[in-house]
């Protein structure tokens, strides 16, 4: 007689007449088991409609194949991009991802961790916020592995994913210089992440080194509003600038609406724009921005190689990536500068 609720190994073992170990080793991938005594396992299986119980199985292997993600802001384009790209390499590589979504505040971050904890899942990765030194030591003692995109501390036992933003910032000033910007300007939103104030460093430090001191413009979300507000902002002051980098494509898909719908100024021949991420929406018509592309498929494969390794195979260490410039037409080209000059 088969048990109420969902079918069980037992039930299947009765239905095929064979041992509860072997339904066990029929489901287990590698084991050894007699083909007649598969089939009738099988066949029973697929009558009664079983499916392994994966949380029970990784209960008994001390690993249960869970990886939780911990992000804010899922319905950017380019954290969603990061995400859709996580899940399925992490469900190819025979995992199943748990998403959490947290406010960024790190005591979120750290009710997010016990709630992986409490879970069993074999790791997390932390796209968001920050968990503390004690909190990352309770995961190591759990057997949860960590790995931390974009964070800034070294913590025990976890692995970093960091790019090289202050080196982009850098880039993005001396390509402003270069095609003739004579009032370059930074604008960014008020989030105190570890990324975005690492491309703004870099970008005032190369500046500050040829002398420069630009128009910084700073407030609010990391959001779409926040370049149409602060784009309004620097483009109605006298000395406006010629030149602006953004943080974000979101916030530079702003500052190119607010020069163009508000103030009828030419995007790049009155204005050049540089933004960071190269969401699918940088590549649409109304942009054609010039941005700096996040290592995708680079920061997902160091996540998923270094979470794919035994356990005891794994150890602390930093992934260093860069993002390359991906051009397009938001920024004054040498040509149309001469040519701009000359008219």
């Amino acid at each position: 007689m088969r048990s109420n609720g969902a079918v069980s190994a037992r039930d299947v073992a009765e239905a095929a007449g064979v041992s509860r170990t072997a339904v066990s080793r029929t489901f287990t991938p590698g084991a050894s088991v007699a083909p007649a005594t598969r089939a009738k396992v099988m066949a029973a299986a697929e009558l009664l409609g079983y499916q392994v119980n994966n949380l029970a199985r990784g209960l008994t292997r001390a690993e249960s194949g869970l990886v939780a993600l911990i992000v804010a802001e899922l319905e950017t384009p380019y954290r969603a991009l990061l995400v859709s790209a996580l899940t399925s390499k992490l469900q190819a590589a025979g995992k199943v991802a748990m998403i959490i979504n947290t406010d960024r505040s790190d005591a979120s971050v750290d009710a997010a961790l016990r709630q992986a904890i409490g879970y069993r899942t074999d790791a997390a990765i932390v796209l968001s916020g920050m968990p503390d030194r004690a909190l990352a030591e309770l995961c190591q003692r759990n057997g949860l592995r960590l790995v931390l995109i974009n964070r800034d501390e070294e913590l025990p036992g976890a692995v970093r994913i960091r790019l090289d933003d202050e080196q982009a910032g850098a880039t993005a000033a001396r390509t402003l210089l270069r095609v003739g910007c004579k009032r370059p300007a930074l604008v960014m939103s008020a989030s105190a992440t570890v990324s975005l104030a690492a491309r703004a460093r870099g970008f005032l430090d190369a500046l500050s080194g040829e002398g420069i001191d630009p128009m910084v413009a700073i407030d609010g979300p990391t959001h779409y509003k926040t370049g149409l507000a602060l784009g309004t902002d620097i483009l109605s002051r006298a000395d406006r600038p010629d030149g602006v980098f953004c943080v974000t494509d979101l916030i530079a898909f702003g500052v190119i609406d607010a020069a163009r719908q508000r103030f009828g100024l030419r995007v790049p021949e009155d204005l050049s724009v540089i933004g960071f991420d190269d969401v699918p929406q940088a590549s649409w018509e109304a942009y054609n921005l010039t941005t700096f592309r996040q290592p995708i498929p680079g920061i997902v494969d160091a996540c998923v190689d270094w979470l794919s390794r035994p356990l005891d195979e794994t150890s602390a260490k930093t992934v260093y990536l860069s993002a390359d410039i991906t051009w397009r037409t938001s920024v004054l080209s040498l040509s149309q500068r001469a040519t701009s000059t000359t008219a």
